[in-house]
């Protein structure tokens, strides 16, 4: 029977398993606590003394021992002491990648909720979710929204990519060199951001657990505890833009985005049919998707000039900043770019050529999280302010968005709503519990890593491998 006097120790070393972080585990598997030392006092003998008058002792330890840590003052030379053996630290043995399960599905858009843009009729989403295992047993979420006449990426080729060369530039590797990764998936096959953005956000995941914290604390801590989104209209006639408008307004939305760059004087009546649903003051983006040429644009544009209009996302082709940058300097509202900015590279040459006021960001297009952080560093070095785009998410992807939504400050949701809305146009998310997206505004999940749990049964019913 053991004695309740008896100190409590923690040893780590060879003889016990340690957690990630060092720490060791007891028996029922967890850590346990461990107060934090007092600044020291000085007692007699040149003794120290803590705050609570307890005499500790630095003692030196056996070459197979790292720390040994004393929880309650013991016998010590007939005194209370607190011992505390200090031994240099080794660090664990580092976690590896040991699978990697790339899974097609294929969910359809609620009825009457289809995308309807410059690029074409959004009704169903071929996409590919991700788990990397590791040999911890930590499993690591992902999510490709691949789109062909997005980034020309489909669900065939994701899983292709990410059988031939990604998965096994990764298996064998510490999911935690998440850097390093991103630098490896970079020069083993080029562009295919969303693909790799799959991976990127389950190594993230995977981190996050591993330090029992969301994402949104690696990357510093969020800024925000809501986020205000926008939801869309299509491209649709006057009627269906009219019937989802005051469908979207009921909910309690407090911004719309209308989807133009289909047919000029159809767009400007679309625009004009729902700010009279809308009212005056109710903040309208617009979206023409690359649609317009420049002339158009111009032209559209002016004459939408009395529809207060919050911002005008990518009205032209991208690959072109300084076509944009003149279409900016004759236009009354705002541009955003969105097409424009997949990559560092392009979020520089945008904001070099002053051809935009805001970028649209978000895991997906940047190749990741680290990628969305890196180009809204760009935009804050350039003094412009970033929003979130979409390609219509399901849970996972929309949980990478919510956590670089509410830690980076340069993402300004509350001027620029963000388009967090991707799971409430599906007929499934995938997630066991689903996100908390509104209307009017979206919170970030704080679970550990991404802060959701992929739902077997939606997978299993809606997998099409």
């Amino acid at each position: 029977m053991s004695d309740p006097d008896a100190p409590s120790v923690r040893v780590t070393g060879p003889e016990r398993h340690r957690s990630r972080f060092g720490l060791v585990l007891d028996t029922a598997g967890s850590a346990p606590p461990s107060p934090r030392p007092s600044p020291p006092k000085r007692g007699r003998g040149g003794r120290r003394k803590n705050a609570a008058g307890t005499e500790t002792h630095a003692r030196p330890c056996g070459a197979n021992i790292s720390l040994i840590e004393v929880l309650r003052p013991v016998k010590y030379s007939g005194r209370n002491v607190d011992l505390t053996v200090l031994c240099p630290f080794t660090e664990p043995r580092p976690m590896k990648i040991e699978r990697v399960e790339a899974i097609p599905v294929r969910i359809p858009l609620k009825a009457g909720w289809t995308m309807k843009t410059a690029h074409g009729v959004h009704a169903t989403s071929d996409y590919v979710i991700v788990r990397v295992y590791t040999d911890e047993g930590l499993v690591g979420l992902g999510e490709a929204t691949s789109g062909p006449r997005w980034s020309g990426e489909s669900s065939a080729t994701c899983l292709s990519v990410i059988r031939e060369f990604l998965a096994p530039e990764l298996i064998g590797k510490n999911p935690l060199d998440i850097t390093r990764l991103r630098a490896r998936m970079d020069r083993v096959i080029k562009q295919n951001p969303f693909t790799k953005a799959a991976l990127e956000m389950a190594l993230w995941d995977i981190a996050g657990k591993a330090a029992n914290l969301p994402v949104c604390r690696l990357l510093g801590g969020p800024v925000r505890d809501t986020m205000r989104i926008k939801l869309v209209i299509g491209g649709f006639d006057i009627p269906a833009a009219i019937e989802l408008a005051e469908r979207f307004l009921a909910m309690g939305v407090t911004c719309l985005k209308v989807k133009t760059g289909i047919n000029p004087e159809e767009d400007i009546a679309r625009v004009r049919a729902v700010r009279d649903v809308a009212g005056p003051d109710m903040p309208i983006t617009i979206d023409s998707n690359c649609g317009w040429n420049i002339t158009t644009a111009r032209h559209t544009l002016q004459r939408l000039a009395d529809q207060n209009i919050l911002l005008a996302e990518q009205p032209i082709p991208p690959n072109d900043p300084a076509a944009m940058a003149a279409l900016r300097a004759t236009v009354p509202m705002p541009i955003m770019a969105d097409e424009s900015v997949f990559t560092l590279t392009d979020a520089w040459a945008v904001c070099a050529a002053g051809a935009a006021d805001i970028l649209s960001v978000y895991p997906g297009k940047n190749g990741g999280i680290a990628g969305t952080v890196e180009i809204a560093n760009v935009a804050k070095a350039a003094g412009l302010s970033c929003a979130i785009g979409s390609n219509l998410e399901l849970g996972i992807g929309t949980a990478a968005m919510l956590h670089v939504a509410a830690a980076l400050p340069t993402i300004d949701s509350e001027t620029y709503p963000a388009d967090l809305v991707g799971p409430l146009y599906h007929d499934a998310d995938l997630l066991t519990e689903p996100l908390q997206l509104g209307p009017p505004a979206a919170v970030c999940p704080m679970g550990p890593g991404l802060g959701v749990t992929l739902d077997e049964q939606q997978l299993k019913r809606w997998r099409v491998d």
